[in-house]
């Protein structure tokens, strides 16, 4: 069996071989059978063996072809182990047939050392546990699919936590960061993740079980490992730089020197998932801080800011980080002091007040152009988000350029680090090339992405060619090519630039005794692969592909705005960084890579591709994957780089099925604004049929509608004909009037109290609204189910009819009480129709109820409520349109309190197509049931979107009502 296995792995490598030199015809021909039959029998042998999930389907492949890296491998496929046996027992049936593993984490890594040609072990899936939490011996036992954050809460009540704590705390588990040795911003006062490791349990390439520690014998190593290490003292001694806090790079094969300890977990980590697969993990706890505070320093620029930072070490800060302007990308006063860069310095004491002085201490000693010092937990949150949303905000610049990482982490000593900036600024320049540096500064680490060409031949030499200077400079300067994200693909080759080809040559030597068969992550550290080949964009077409949408922040490009993804994962938390978070709540609720925004993206990268995915638009891998992206529109706003699935989502719909039959759903949800109209004469009957359970069942039936959901009652009259005898419609040519109140669908239809309450605050603020006189439309529902040829028709007879409002726009704020509708108008109108300048107009007049009364009527004063709220902000709202001026108009009402972030789970269409039941159930129990549920008595319920008001109604039996009610109720009371 074994030598028929070799055979047919030699018969796929000769097929890839043709096919790399021919490209086509009889040779990709026979390249695709033997993948085929190779991957056929490999599934059967590792079903029959491993207990956990065994997937080689489409989608499992094209998910974990990335990493966050710029490169890309396709994989065989992918095995979620349940236990250390499953571990072993897909090392021995890949062993027999030849093929790689990749142990993978959260995916999050940066050198491409978390992608492969073999089979990928998924360890989130069913190896996430904390095992165990020893608080008087500050350790804890965890498996290597623990995400950092959840370790980090286990121990808070203890007073502990894990020092090292990367920028993806929120999604990176512990193997990952036992393989890259990873580290973050407390580095400089708790240091690396191997700084942190007691032991390792460790299953080895040939199935044996590794204890690893720190000497001899305390752990049992590979056979051959103590000769070697006796073989080579004088290199191990003298091969490495000294000194250096943030030496990630190679094998750190000097932890196994007897005047260390001979430490060989220390020794594993940092090994990239070359040496051995960890299954279970003992590390080293932290007494955390009762109290922090956060000195924020200003200084011209980051090298100035560089310069400073060894200076404020010797006071003990738990942080030194540093980054500059050019990466604050949000909008208003963020609290940062004046400066062109800043470094953030964190301070801990037994109490604010002895945190705080501390910070001060620091803010005197930088020498600073100015500093500030925050110690509220809510200031430093916000503070230190724009600091992590960094490495996703670096892969843009300014002005919209891509930027890719590849040189993300290099580190000198930090008295260097001033110098070694400065020198790196001109080697940048000498190149044509541009980046922003950010990280951990009192360490010497820094970060940056820049703006490689890495689509064309010659960007790509060009890329090469400053990778190999770059790597000169860092080691003119003591440095190490990696300083926290390990060498991956993307610098191991240059490493005998850093170690010596003596040195380099060990690194061999070293993991054949670990993995004598080469099947651990091969191209990896030892013999690696060149790094500029596997580039994840080189399948791509270069041909732009024919789109609806305008895509005008990615040049009208669609595979632009798919390469927006870089893979950061901030979509797989499952719980937000801060409570007003929305992206990703699919994702949340059934925690599957294919239902995240990453996730989504990589499957259409390939669908782009069309390796993996071949069946191009009418993939149907893609469209299960998106199929429950509730087009919240969480990741244009929570995602650092701005993807937008909700408008990806849209445009596939359309071309999936185009010139095809559609769900029912599309037909009687997507086009809900036609049948509303038509239905409204007839809403007392039709009200009352849906009260009849077997016409309510074959209507939901026949519309594709979840048989779980109920059907909201249509309103007795429409707001448009309460108000048709009305002074406040005209028709023909516009009135006077201050606003324009747009009657939108759900509004209209199905809450027209809404509509009467906002026209009762309006003309109690001295604000006149008048309804326009044709019929408009914002789109929402065509947009949403992807029918655009249609959204494009209802929107071009908008535009006629809002025409004679137009020329005023800019001081007649058009007025839109639905959330939903007024993003669709603020956003997918003038993306959809970019050749219409009328489109820009209505986008640039929409205003919310809110924004309306800030802007028109200024000095009125709403009546005072005093009384707590609770209730979510519509996703698109916190998505698209902001809320702060909501915020303040609650506030100058007396309702106190914060209202839940994440998504309603009934978004519009969503939450009322069959099958999306119990996905919609479970994103309301992420954040807007619990806070419904767990407010007191008297508690105003708001809601301004239809979906969140009717999702609170159906599955809470609470009545939540829009902010203009609650203000429209006050006025009565006052009257």
């Amino acid at each position: 069996m074994a030598d028929g296995a070799k055979a047919h792995g030699r018969k796929r490598e000769q097929g890839q071989e043709q096919e790399r030199e021919q490209g086509s015809g009889p040779a990709r021909d026979l390249a695709h059978d033997v993948h085929r039959g190779l991957a056929r029998d490999l599934e059967r042998e590792l079903s029959r063996v491993v207990r956990g999930r065994v997937d080689l389907g489409v989608t499992a492949r094209a998910l974990t072809t990335m990493d966050a890296s710029n490169y890309r491998r396709v994989p065989l496929g992918v095995v979620a182990p349940r236990d250390a046996d499953d571990v072993a027992a897909v090392l021995a049936v890949c062993r027999t047939y030849g093929v790689p593993v990749v142990p993978r984490g959260g995916g999050t890594s940066i050198a491409g050392q978390a992608t492969g040609t073999g089979i990928v072990l998924d360890f989130t899936r069913y190896m996430s546990s904390l095992v165990s939490v020893d608080a008087a011996a500050r350790t804890a036992v965890v498996q290597p699919g623990v995400v950092l954050d959840t370790l980090r809460d286990a121990a808070a009540p203890y007073g502990l936590t894990f020092g090292p704590d990367p920028s993806t705390h929120s999604r990176c588990t512990l193997g990952g960061m036992i393989g890259n040795n990873a580290c973050g911003a407390h580095s400089v006062r708790w240091g690396t993740t191997a700084d942190n490791i007691r032991d390792l349990t460790v299953v080895g390439a040939r199935g044996t079980v590794h204890h690893l520690s720190q000497g001899w014998q305390n752990s049992t190593a590979p056979v051959g490992l103590r000769d070697f290490v006796i073989r080579h003292l004088s290199a191990l001694r003298t091969g490495y730089p000294q000194d250096l806090p943030r030496r990630i790079s190679g094998y750190a094969m000097d932890a196994l020197l007897p005047e260390r300890g001979a430490d060989l977990a220390r020794a594993f980590c940092g090994s990239e998932g070359t040496l051995g697969v960890v299954t279970e993990a003992t590390v080293r706890l932290v007494e955390a801080p009762l109290a922090r505070a956060l000195a924020i320093l200003g200084f011209p620029d980051e090298s100035a800011a560089a310069e400073a930072a060894p200076g404020l070490l010797p006071y003990r800060p738990l942080t030194v980080e540093g980054m500059a302007a050019d990466l604050v990308r949000v909008r208003g006063d963020v609290g940062l002091p004046r400066g062109g860069a800043w470094l953030f310095v964190e301070t801990g004491g037994a109490t604010e007040a002895e945190a705080r002085a501390r910070a001060q201490e620091l803010a005197r000693a930088g020498d600073a152009l100015e500093a500030t010092v925050v110690s509220d937990p809510a200031g430093m949150r916000a503070l230190w988000r724009i600091r992590e949303d960094a490495a996703g905000t670096a892969t843009r610049m300014p002005d919209g350029t891509e930027a890719w990482p590849g040189w993300e982490d290099c580190a000198v000593p930090p008295g260097q680090l001033g110098a070694y900036l400065r020198e790196f600024r001109s080697l940048l320049s000498s190149y044509g090339l541009r980046g922003t540096p950010y990280g951990h500064f009192g360490d010497g680490c820094i970060h940056v992405r820049i703006d490689f060409d890495l689509l064309t031949p010659a960007g790509i030499g060009r890329f090469r060619a400053f990778s190999e200077d770059l790597a000169g400079l860092v080691v003119a300067h003591g440095g190490s090519l990696s300083g926290e994200h390990g060498d991956g693909q993307a610098r191991a080759e240059l490493l005998p630039k850093m170690y010596g080809d003596e040195l380099v040559g060990l690194f061999g030597e070293f993991k054949d005794l670990w993995d004598p068969d080469g099947i651990l992550n091969p191209g990896i550290l030892a013999r690696p692969a060149r790094l500029d080949e596997n580039l994840r964009f080189e399948v791509l077409s270069k041909r732009p592909v024919d789109v609806e949408f305008g895509y005008p922040h990615d040049g009208g490009d669609f595979a632009a705005a798919v390469r927006r993804c870089v893979g950061v994962a901030k979509c797989r938390t499952e719980k937000g960084s801060s409570q007003n978070d929305v992206m990703c709540p699919s994702f949340r609720a059934t925690g599957e890579e294919e239902h995240s925004t990453r996730g989504r993206a990589r499957l259409l990268h390939e669908m782009l591709a069309g390796e993996v995915v071949t069946d191009g638009w009418r993939s149907e891998e893609v469209r299960d994957a998106l199929d429950l992206c509730l087009s919240c529109k969480g990741c244009r706003s929570d995602c650092p780089v701005g993807v937008d699935m909700a408008t990806y989502k849209a445009e596939f719909l359309h071309h999936h099925y185009e010139g095809r039959r559609r769900p029912a759903s599309h037909y009687a949800l997507g086009r809900l604004p036609e049948w509303l109209r038509a239905a409204a004469p007839l809403a007392r009957p039709l009200n009352a049929a849906a009260r009849v359970r077997p016409l309510a069942a074959l209507a939901k039936r026949l519309a594709g509608i979840a048989p779980e959901r109920m059907i909201p009652p249509l309103a007795p009259r429409t707001l448009v004909g309460e108000l048709r005898k009305s002074e406040l419609r005209k028709r023909g040519v516009p009135s006077a009037a201050t606003v324009v109140l747009w009657p939108d669908t759900f509004t209209n239809h199905l809450s027209p109290e809404v509509g009467r309450a906002a026209l009762r605050v309006l003309s109690e603020a001295g604000v006149e609204a008048e309804v326009p006189a044709g019929r408009v439309c914002c789109g929402l529902t065509y947009v949403s189910t992807g029918q655009l040829d249609r959204a494009k028709v209802v929107l071009g007879h908008t535009l006629d009819a809002m025409e004679p409002y137009l020329g005023e726009a800019g001081r007649r704020p058009v007025v839109v009480l639905e959330p939903s509708c007024a993003a669709t108008l603020r956003t997918d109108l003038p993306e959809l129709m970019p050749a219409d300048p009328r489109a820009a107009l209505l986008s640039s007049a929409v205003r919310t109820f809110a924004e309306a009364l800030e802007e028109c009527a200024p000095e009125w004063t709403p009546p005072r409520l005093d009384r707590p709220v609770a209730g979510q902000t519509h996703c698109h709202q916190h998505a698209v349109l902001g809320d702060a001026v909501d915020r303040r108009l609650r506030e100058k009402a007396g309702l106190t309190g914060e209202l839940s972030g994440g998504c309603c789970g009934l978004a519009g269409n969503f939450g009322f197509e069959r099958g999306h039941w119990e996905v919609s159930v479970a994103c309301a129990e992420d954040q807007l049931l619990p806070a419904v549920r767990s407010a007191p008595p008297g508690t105003e319920v708001l809601a301004d979107g239809y979906s969140c008001r009717t999702q609170l109604a159906q599955l809470a039996g609470r009545r939540a009502r829009h902010l203009a009610e609650v203000l429209a109720e006050g006025l009565e009371g006052e009257g």
